[in-house]
């Protein structure tokens, strides 16, 4: 392996795509949204310059996410978004194809993962190895998981929650579950349509869900202003929405990610169990920065659960991580050349 190869990490993700270069960090945070002319199909804009598009577009311009639920739904619009942000994060002068190391949900099938292999080799890596998700963010979250302890990880997207018991390196028992970010910004994008006839967009609910969210309900509550257009005279109005309202919202959505916690935990071996009482549930992921969510964990579970630090960062880091150690880590990682 020559030192001129440069290595990439790429966490490619429902919402987001994170590249990590070794030695530089995270080079690169932009949405995994590209935005297409529909009538010559041709990819106009790839990451912030297409979110800026979403639900503002002409009707010949489609901004979509080529990424469904952690998994690849559009095969030529992700080997183009891959391309671009491989580039990007080389910069222009790169004369050497880069080695990428790309985080897949723990769920995928085998056709799914070659899907991901294929497009980051047509995007231009020399050579590709996906790696599943649960045991990136816990490299990444610090947690030595070659010891022969239990460490259980959830790491919450925005299109997957994935839950992971490791130990030896290597995944006992896992899910993954379609229910995260995104189903979050649904509920409260429905609950504001039913309780107030207010029309809000994905991104409005976003800043809602971040501003005012909390999984479980607040004593001094937030508060904060909505706009958006009202159903009924179709005009532009405002209004105010609180915390516990939101709570309220999201409830079910919270309900089937603990679900998928208890599951795994259920499945676990009682010696790791043991091991997962003590060290606790360790929350990586964008979505688990909802406020109180480890509150909310600990109260349905009874294991005490710590957010990660850099928790949107974790899997990201970790394939930085792995790259550096691919020997080390060789049982996780599975490679195509």
């Amino acid at each position: 392996m020559s030192f001129l190869t440069p290595k990439l990490g790429i966490d490619l993700g429902t919402t987001t795509v994170l590249v990590y270069v070794p030695g530089k960090g995270v080079v690169l945070n932009e949405p995994s949204v590209v935005a297409v002319s529909e009538i010559d199909n041709k990819i106009l804009a790839v990451g912030n310059e297409a979110k800026e598009m979403i639900g503002r577009t002409p009707d010949e311009i489609i901004a979509y996410r080529p990424m469904k639920d952690g998994v690849i739904a559009d095969y030529r619009v992700t080997e183009a978004m891959l391309r671009y942000y491989m580039r990007k994060a080389l910069g222009r002068f790169h004369l050497f194809k880069p080695e990428v190391l790309i985080s897949v949900p723990a769920g995928v099938s085998s056709t799914e993962r070659r899907a991901v292999i294929e497009a980051a080799t047509k995007a231009g890596a020399k050579s590709a190895y996906v790696v599943k998700e649960p045991i990136l963010a816990a490299i990444g979250a610090g947690i030595p998981i070659h010891e022969a302890h239990g460490h259980m990880i959830v790491d919450i997207g925005g299109g997957t929650i994935d839950v992971a018991v490791i130990s030896l390196g290597g995944i006992v028992a896992s899910t993954s579950v379609k229910c995260a970010g995104n189903r979050i910004d649904q509920a409260i994008a429905d609950y504001i349509k039913k309780t107030f006839n207010l029309a809000v967009g994905d991104k409005t609910a976003e800043q809602i869900k971040i501003q005012v969210g909390s999984a479980v309900p607040l004593e001094e509550e937030l508060v904060m202003v909505i706009k958006g257009r009202d159903f009924l005279t179709g005009l532009p109005r405002s209004t105010d929405i609180r915390t516990n309202e939101i709570v309220k919202a999201i409830h079910k959505e919270l309900r089937e990610m603990i679900k998928a916690m208890r599951e795994v935990l259920q499945e676990t071996p009682p010696e790791l169990a043991a091991d997962i009482i003590d060290r606790g549930i360790i929350m990586t992921g964008g979505s688990s920065q909802l406020r109180n969510f480890p509150e909310l964990v600990f109260r349905r579970t009874g294991v005490k659960a710590i957010l990660a630090k850099d928790a949107p960062y974790c899997v990201a880091k970790g394939t930085g991580i792995a790259l550096n150690h691919l020997d080390t880590y060789k049982r996780s990682i599975i490679a195509k050349r």
